[in-house]
């Protein structure tokens, strides 16, 4: 099986960060477990899963379609850190350590996509 999404930095920085929501989600209370912590999770699992799957895919328009899911994916993350911010589960240097993840994953993706469309 061809895995060409393996080369790609935006797919290996995603899974760098999904393993920092798992570990992040940690600190969240028992009572978020099928809340903040299953949809925060599923949010970072699916950048990556989105990169993967679109590098998989037959046509760069497909691909660039793919991108846009996970940078989606990416804004819903964000929401998610900001309620746990407000709601007190996370700290400052938290969420200034994930927001600097997610802004360099952002500038990926979007790097990918400008790639993408240049590409002939």
């Amino acid at each position: 099986m061809n895995k060409p999404h393996k080369k790609l930095e935006a797919w290996k920085k995603a899974i760098a960060l999904t393993t920092k929501i798992y570990k992040l989600t940690d600190k969240l209370p028992e009572s978020e477990k099928f809340g903040l912590i299953s949809q925060m999770r599923r949010a970072a699992v699916s950048v990556a899963s989105n990169v993967a799957e679109g590098a998989a895919r037959n046509t760069k328009k497909e691909f660039i379609q793919f991108l846009f899911t996970a940078q989606g994916s990416l804004s819903e993350l964000d929401t998610q850190i900001i309620i746990c911010k407000e709601l007190g589960f996370f700290s400052d240097k938290d969420c200034e350590s994930i927001d600097q993840e997610m802004e360099a994953e952002s500038k990926l993706i979007a790097g990918l996509i400008k790639y993408l469309r240049k590409e002939k």
